[in-house]
């Protein structure tokens, strides 16, 4: 049947006819068959891809099919959303790991607009996460009847979907003459679409010489899309950026490990965009793998999505759709507002849409602007948005023809004031235990043998038991300890990990001045494996300012953070925080938003979760011992943040957006710790960008300082 000039399918227009066929036998028609097909091209030209005559670009994610009540097996209602979830994350790409996808699953692709790497159900043959290929010869020709068959039952399945572009022959296996036999099968069969091979395209891991399309490479570091430019295939990153998941102590103890993923994720694909022969990647994973069995245990590999294994999105989700976005805004000027308007640079990353296509909204201190820009795929330009010459605030969203939002950001030309304290009486009076300041309705107690303040109380009652104390936080990699070969660690028993502050032997050389600027209490400090300097000043405007100094030596450690921990009575329980956040607006429920208040909500759980029960609220709500996920994880970039109890008295922290928040309840009282450094976190899986950062405190001086105010 020929078809002149089509409308062609591509994920960006997923143009799909119905075709009608009927089986007719002796002239009766016995049999209507209804299924909708789509048009469109392959075709590799040296290391690139091209659809349709456009050079493509693969954003996604790794999908199992899971569901933590029916294991492996999902709904079609659950296959679709599945689709819906991640295009909105901006994901214009699905690696079905590693199996073949559901026909469910295919037709929402279709529909959506979705590209498909449809894998077969081989992997791990002659690969470490398979111990019985050290019994079994990965060579022997008796595995290739069901390397073929896997095979043939992937593209007999799939073929008729145009969302699928790429064949997968297997995972992370040893390329072999069996494979270069199964290769040759599957482009026998279908010779319109390319074959890839999941092993390592260079280096001397599992890198065999594939003889696959597509060269694959898993788990690059920031370099990786440079190196793509050697390659004579396309290369795609057919894992890339894992998701935090093994230091999973840690990540109950501080899920805002999860957050600080995402800005790492954005480098890594700007560098994936910017090389032409790196054709994309799919990030691992895109559901959290995990399974509430029968008898109530809770097994799998674990929370390694950006949507957890009920679908609610996880902190991450948000990183990925900013990644991906298909519109960039790289630059704002506000200096042309004098000629009547603030002129943006626009990158469209779409490989097949115009912004002509895309509804531009803007905003200007809340009035609606209209914009429209026709920038073409793949191209650069500027966007003037009318604005009055006093504008100082512009909110401006960019939304996909399919009806989804696929960036929006705001921006503010203003500076805000610091907020100017009352003047109050600063004075000290000391025995031969303590100093006792008093500043204002504050009073603070100062052990003399430590050097720590140990309580202090405003209008007699109590708002500090102790701190500001030096403490490290070093980084964490415990999965739970239990027996395994490949990571499918998690369990009910994992717990969260308590920290304290390094314990202070004593104080030296304790002085106490009184000066123009207020009350200065500095000192030597000792501690058990480190020695340094602290100094308190109590200001005449209200403020307590600890700075500190502490000299390693050989004092060893990895830390995930470090910076002044202050203990507090267990009725602070609500926290709420300014910052600067690594993007200009965040989803209201991002444990990672802006600014934002959250309640402690503590809640013991005899495990990791519940058993068997359904969440029904935000992801950011859920609680352990430590609080909850909101209130428990560390705030990055702050302005300012603040404790609060039911009466209102406060302690608020001013920072410069350098520091980072974090309190969780312990020992039942909250811990406060104010960082001045902060990485990534501990997850082993992680390469560069994701563990640019991190240090060694041997023979280093960590230095830093805090900014309070208590009323």
């Amino acid at each position: 049947m020929a078809i002149k000039t089509p409308k062609h399918w591509n994920p960006e227009h997923p143009y799909l006819y119905k075709l009608q066929t009927d089986l007719l036998v002796n002239g009766i028609k016995l049999q209507t068959n209804e299924q909708r097909v789509g048009f469109r091209q392959i075709l590799i030209k040296g290391n690139q891809f091209f659809v349709n005559g456009k050079p493509i670009k693969l954003h996604g994610v790794n999908r199992h099919s899971v569901y933590p009540l029916t294991g492996r097996s999902v709904s079609p209602e659950l296959d679709r959303k599945d689709a819906e979830l991640f295009r909105a994350a901006n994901c214009n790409y699905i690696r079905t790991s590693h199996y073949p996808p559901s026909e469910e699953f295919l037709n929402a692709a279709d529909e959506l607009g979705l590209f498909v790497e449809s894998e077969a159900s081989l992997t791990w043959i002659q690969h470490g996460a398979s111990p019985i290929w050290k019994l079994w010869n990965y060579t022997d020709e008796k595995f290739l009847p069901f390397m073929v068959r896997a095979n043939m039952d992937n593209i007999l399945a799939g073929r008729n979907h145009p969302s699928i572009i790429i064949w997968s022959l297997g995972n992370e296996s040893k390329w072999s003459p069996l494979w270069e036999k199964v290769n040759a099968v599957a482009k026998q069969m279908d010779k319109s679409r390319p074959t890839s091979f999941h092993d390592q395209c260079w280096g001397g891991f599992n890198n065999a010489k594939s003889k696959a399309d597509i060269a694959n490479y898993h788990y690059p570091g920031i370099n990786g899309p440079k190196a793509t430019d050697t390659m004579s295939r396309p290369t795609l990153f057919g894992e890339y950026s894992h998701l935090t998941t093994y230091n999973r102590r840690e990540l109950l103890s501080d899920p805002g490990v999860r957050s600080a993923y995402n800005a790492p994720l954005v480098q890594f694909y700007d560098s994936i965009y910017s090389h032409k022969g790196n054709l994309g990647g799919a990030i691992w994973s895109g559901i959290d793998d995990i399974f509430h069995m029968p008898d109530g245990r809770i097994v799998g590999y674990g929370p390694w999505g950006p949507l957890d294994a009920w679908r609610r999105p996880k902190p991450e989700y948000y990183g990925v759709k900013k990644a991906y976005s298909t519109v960039r805004v790289t630059n704002v000027n506000w200096s042309t507002l004098p000629k009547g308007y603030i002129e943006l640079t626009v990158e469209n990353r779409y490989d097949f849409t115009s912004l002509k296509e895309v509804t531009i909204e803007a905003k200007i201190d809340g009035i609606s602007k209209s914009v429209l820009s026709d920038i073409p795929a793949r191209g650069k330009g500027i966007l003037k948005i009318p604005s009055g010459k006093n504008a100082k605030e512009l909110y401006i969203s960019f939304t996909d023809p399919r009806n989804f939002i696929v960036d929006e950001e705001k921006y503010v030309n203003t500076t805000i004031a610091e907020e100017e304290n009352k003047k109050v009486v600063v004075s000290f009076s000391e025995n031969e235990s303590a100093i006792t300041v008093k500043q204002g309705d504050v009073s603070y107690l100062i052990n003399k043998i430590t050097g720590i303040i140990t309580n202090a109380t405003m209008n007699g009652q109590t708002v500090l038991t102790q701190g500001p104390v030096f403490c490290i936080v070093p980084m964490n990699e415990e999965d739970g300890g239990k027996p395994n070969v490949a990571g499918e660690t998690y369990q009910n028993n994992i717990y969260p990990v308590k920290n304290y502050p390094l314990y202070t032997l004593f104080a030296k050389e304790l002085t106490t001045t009184q000066t123009d600027e207020g009350v200065r209490v500095s000192m030597k400090t000792t501690y058990t494996n480190a020695k340094g300097k602290q100094s308190y000043l109590f200001t005449t405007d209200g403020k307590l300012v600890t700075e500190y100094e502490v000299e390693c030596g050989d004092y060893d450690v990895s830390p995930y953070q470090y910076g002044l921990l202050m203990q507090l009575p267990k009725q602070f329980d609500q926290l709420s925080w300014k910052r600067k956040g690594e993007f200009t607006i965040y989803p209201e429920n991002d444990i990672a938003r802006n600014e934002g208040t959250a309640k402690l909500n503590a809640k013991h759980v005899n495990g990791v979760e519940e058993p068997g029960v359904i969440p029904t609220g935000d992801w950011k709500d859920d609680a352990n011992d430590l609080g909850s996920n909101d209130f428990r994880s560390t705030k990055r970039y702050i302005k300012s943040a603040v404790l609060q109890d039911k009466e209102g008295n406060n302690i608020k922290v001013l920072s410069n957006g350098s520091q980072a928040s974090r309190s969780w309840l312990q020992d039942e009282h909250i811990q406060w710790l104010i960082t001045d450094y902060s990485n990534n976190g501990s997850e082993p899986f992680y390469g560069s960008p994701h563990t640019d950062g991190q240090i060694k405190t041997k023979g280093k001086t960590l230095k830093g300082k805090m900014i309070l105010t208590i009323k």
